[in-house]
């Protein structure tokens, strides 16, 4: 075992539905990993403590445990409150909340919150901020003013010299999976929804803002009805209108948005639609590998705390 195995800790992602645990060690390498379905929205604290167990017995000899997601959510198993932008890693480091989950000694990393310049409009994260961290330590960020982060709830981030200054959060993935597995537009949708001609339409529908999100939704199914739309691109054109929208929500809080290529850190597939959605709106971007960025941040808290008066 190497000097850098012999000092390895535990990091864990646990959100709402999934938790990924890692052995990391001191050089920010994965040395094993465990993933399950549980997350804090599907556990009593019973079930949680029988997780944490099960993390403290695969890896026995960790020296120390940090946890990021919604488990220091006010769902969680406590609330590790948040952090007020601009903030880097050090104050992060500084309000990391200590806990017990049955035999597993916790660090909970808080969230972010900011209020945004533009609109006076607060906003939080919980989970993204480790990774964010993770990919400045890496330099995979550069000094690109924004970064996005696709997904579900998708978050559009300002940066300033390493630190987190404010941000954005759109539902546009969460609206579409509901609007296409129940209600109206579930019977005019056929499929995921993928990049083409529809996509890009619908991205430049609604990044045009001629109209509310609230009428344009309903054209998808004028649209399909009236045969403008066929039934086989509403999903693509559906997915188009709402990223177009969230693009255009991003450029107006964010002056700098475009300045340069906008790293996009996500799952490939969704990156890729935000990727032709930019392009479509003659904006550059670049996907960013984050296979790495939230262990990477678990490291780069373990080595502050290690170097600091801090460290408990």
């Amino acid at each position: 075992m190497s000097e850098t195995d012999a000092d390895a800790i535990i990091g864990i992602n646990w959100g709402s539905s999934n938790l990924r645990a890692y052995r990391i060690a001191a050089d920010g390498r994965v040395l094993d990993a465990l993933e399950a379905p549980a997350g804090v929205t599907t556990l009593a604290r019973e079930g949680m403590v029988e997780i944490a167990n099960r993390v403290r017995a695969r890896w026995p000899d960790a020296i120390r445990a940090y946890a990021a997601g919604m488990i220091g959510s006010n769902v969680g198993w406590i609330d590790a409150g948040y952090v007020d932008c601009p903030a880097g890693i050090e104050a992060l480091s500084r309000k990391l909340a200590l806990t017990r989950i049955g035999e597993l000694d916790l660090h909970i990393v808080p969230g972010l919150a900011c209020v945004r310049e533009r609109d006076a409009a607060p906003d939080i994260m919980r989970g993204e901020e480790t990774e964010l961290f993770g990919l400045f330590a890496s330099g995979q960020l550069g000094d690109a003013p924004v970064v996005a982060l696709p997904g579900t709830h998708t978050k559009w981030v300002r940066l300033r010299e390493g630190s987190v200054t404010e941000f954005m959060t759109a539902m546009s993935g969460e609206i579409f999976d509901r609007l296409t597995t129940a209600g109206l537009l579930t019977s005019i949708v056929e499929g995921p929804g993928s990049d083409g001609p529809a996509f890009r339409e619908g991205v430049r529908l609604g990044a045009s803002r001629t109209l509310g999100l609230g009428t344009q939704l309903f054209g998808a199914r004028a649209r399909v009805i009236r045969g403008a739309l066929d039934r086989a691109d509403a999903g693509a054109w559906l997915r188009g209108l709402l990223i177009g929208a969230e693009i255009a929500d991003a450029r107006e809080l964010f002056a700098e948005t475009g300045s340069s290529a906008i790293p996009l850190v996500g799952s490939a597939p969704v990156c890729a639609l935000y990727r032709a959605a930019l392009e479509t709106l003659d904006l550059d971007s670049r996907v960013t590998a984050s296979a790495d960025a939230v262990t990477r941040g678990f490291a780069e808290l373990d080595a502050l705390l290690r170097r600091s008066v801090l460290f408990v």
